[in-house]
């Protein structure tokens, strides 16, 4: 399947012809070409997206239930977002020298993360990192160039999820 997700802020979380749409939040600057994503730029890369993984906090929430690889996370679980590292666009165990982005976080955000397939095969310097979609923050305030939804459609996003889905952001 290929979910679909708009510029102005809306997926469509089901195969079903009924089915509806919701509404996801973006980057604090919009959307790009992948083509002009750059790092810290703080937009939503467009283009097509394979589903890679999910990760979840398991002292929080249970695990989602879909069909893609799940792992929950750990405390010490990062994701290096400086463009000359050789770990660049991948995960990582803090402490780690270079910048990186730590994915146990309190605010929620990262209770349930669908790992997308941004700048990852393989990465090039500089072209954009840790490109997710995961839970929203308030009233589905800017991400840093992410795609969020209310827990509760990540949740039925992933029920439906099967490896070889792809995520179309457009």
């Amino acid at each position: 399947m290929d979910w679909q997700v708009s510029q102005s802020g809306h997926i469509t979380l089901s195969s079903k012809p009924d089915a509806g749409t919701v509404r996801a939040a973006l980057g604090r600057s919009g959307v790009t070409k992948a083509s002009d994503k750059r790092e810290g730029d703080g937009a939503t890369p467009l283009g097509r997206y394979p589903l890679r993984r999910v990760l979840y906090r398991a002292d929080r929430v249970a695990a989602p239930k879909t069909a893609l690889p799940v792992r929950p996370l750990r405390p010490d679980d990062g994701w290096c977002d400086a463009p000359d590292d050789a770990a660049y666009n991948r995960p990582v165990r803090r402490p780690y020298p270079a910048s990186h982005e730590a994915l146990w976080r309190e605010d929620g955000l990262y209770d349930i993360i669908l790992v997308l397939g941004h700048n990852d095969d393989p990465p090039i310097r500089g072209a954009g990192s840790a490109i997710f979609l995961h839970c929203k923050r308030g009233d589905y305030e800017p991400t840093e160039g992410c795609v969020a939804l209310d827990p509760v459609h990540v949740r039925a996003l992933l029920a439906e999820a099967r490896p070889g889905d792809w995520l179309t952001i457009r």
